[in-house]
């Protein structure tokens, strides 16, 4: 028996909907962010959460040596953000200027304004996932913001919000 073929596998993965976060960490003073829609809960005691992280990805080394980071659960209007925060190559130094954000106050890890709610973890355990890492961490305090709606991922591709350019960054 053969494997799916990536791009099948890809096309039958886009077909569930989930949320829209983003994963931060600080690494040397320097603050690293990542669109992740491979989040979960894990375990409610203690209380746990999982990303997923490419291996290729420069956010990889920030959270598996930082060991601390942050979740914010993404709004609608934060459609953005969120391909700005996708975008490969974007330059590291900067990279949050144009996006609302504070510090955690556990981590230091930015927390960006606006999100339905903020999770500060610390690393439980890291497994292996293929071309990905599993980063499982403890959270460490939580906040809620305010109702709104979700940003949602589905069919491959962020909801465009009315008005929005396609291709526009966060500035």
């Amino acid at each position: 028996m053969s494997l799916p073929r990536p791009d099948d596998f890809r096309a039958a993965m886009s077909r569930f909907t989930s949320g829209v976060t983003v994963a931060s960490a600080v690494l040397d003073g320097i603050d690293h962010a990542m669109t992740a829609s491979a989040f979960t809960s894990v375990s409610l005691d203690p209380p746990l959460v999982l990303v997923c992280v490419d291996k290729s990805a420069r956010f990889h080394q920030a959270i598996t040596l930082s060991r601390t980071w942050a979740v914010s659960v993404l709004a609608e209007p934060q459609v953005a953000t969120a391909r700005w925060l996708a975008t490969r190559g974007r330059p590291l130094p900067g990279q949050l200027d144009g996006v609302p954000h504070r510090r955690g106050s556990v981590t230091g890890a930015p927390l960006l304004e606006g999100a339905l709610c903020w999770l500060e973890c610390r690393t439980w355990e890291t497994y292996d996932g293929g071309d990905h890492s599993i980063v499982v961490g403890q959270v460490l305090d939580l906040e809620l913001g305010d109702d709104a709606d979700p940003l949602v991922y589905f069919g491959g591709s962020l909801p465009a919000r009315f008005g929005e350019e396609p291709g526009r960054s966060v500035q």
